[in-house]
């Protein structure tokens, strides 16, 4: 299994931040199904004010830029990207392997 770390800022504005919390509560079917479709075995999600954190564990040959384009192609997940590109700070166009930017683990006990 292989894990990624990722983090993307919010807009700072607390009923953008209330609104995407609840998007998150009732992620479309057809996205969650590509997720996992691309061997992406568990997602969590985590918010810190305008901060988020994200672990994505895979399969182990997942391969972050092929897998991710791909995901990109599959029902849905271009409009889900659309629909939540009004909460982040990112820009314009920009598929979520690119605003989601890669954390570089520096210590494990």
């Amino acid at each position: 299994m292989k894990r990624y770390c990722q983090t993307l800022e919010l807009y700072d504005d607390p009923e953008l931040i209330s609104a995407y919390v609840e998007e998150h509560k009732h992620v479309w079917e057809e996205v969650k199904a590509g997720i996992r479709e691309v061997g992406i075995l568990d997602m969590q999600i985590y918010i810190y004010g305008t901060h988020l954190f994200m672990i994505a564990d895979t399969v182990d040959d997942f391969d972050w830029e092929k897998d991710n384009e791909r995901l990109a192609t599959l029902p849905r997940q271009a409009e889900w990207e659309a629909h939540m590109a009004k909460y982040q700070k990112a820009l314009p166009g920009q598929a979520s392997h690119e605003k989601w930017k890669l954390m570089e683990q520096i210590f494990k006990l």
